[in-house]
């Protein structure tokens, strides 16, 4: 019995001062926003482009892991879905400014035209820490659109 007791013991104290997640597990990585907004492409193709959007918009199982989210503009800048926050749904993003004046949609719309996929670097204040840090977003053009999935960089 007291061996038993040792054990259940050890194991509390051992399972109590583990993290319950590490890191890695806890922010979205740069393989899980690719990840990601394959899978939106992947949706487009398969349920249509309005299924697909209705699904990121209202946040649905699968649009969301951790602090990763899909967002999904025209070759304008209007914003079609967002993962994170709906009310920019409809809205011409075109001249929206990251923290150091950088007009970061224009140059995502610029940047798909040209390119089937890229990476983007710019500033965006964290919603967590409420604090302004570096951002990176991974994008692919899918027909007249841009899929994007973006990771603060920690």
């Amino acid at each position: 019995m007291h061996l038993f007791l040792t054990a259940a013991a050890t194991l509390t104290l051992i399972a109590g001062s583990a993290p319950a997640h590490t890191k890695t597990e806890e922010f979205g990585s740069a393989k899980d926003a690719r990840a990601l907004v394959s899978r939106g492409v992947a949706s487009m193709k398969k349920v249509g482009a309005q299924k697909t959007y209705e699904e990121i918009n209202a946040k649905a199982p699968g649009w969301v892991d951790r602090d990763l989210y899909l967002t999904v503009y025209d070759l304008e800048g209007k914003c079609l879905a967002q993962g994170a926050n709906p009310k920019m749904v409809g809205k011409d993003l075109i001249d929206l400014r990251d923290a150091d004046g950088k007009p970061f949609i224009k140059e995502r719309i610029d940047l798909a035209r040209e390119k089937s996929s890229f990476w983007q670097d710019y500033k965006w204040t964290d919603p967590v820490s409420r604090k302004v840090m570096a951002k990176t977003t991974y994008c692919e053009r899918h027909e007249s659109t841009v899929l994007c999935v973006g990771l603060y960089k920690r």
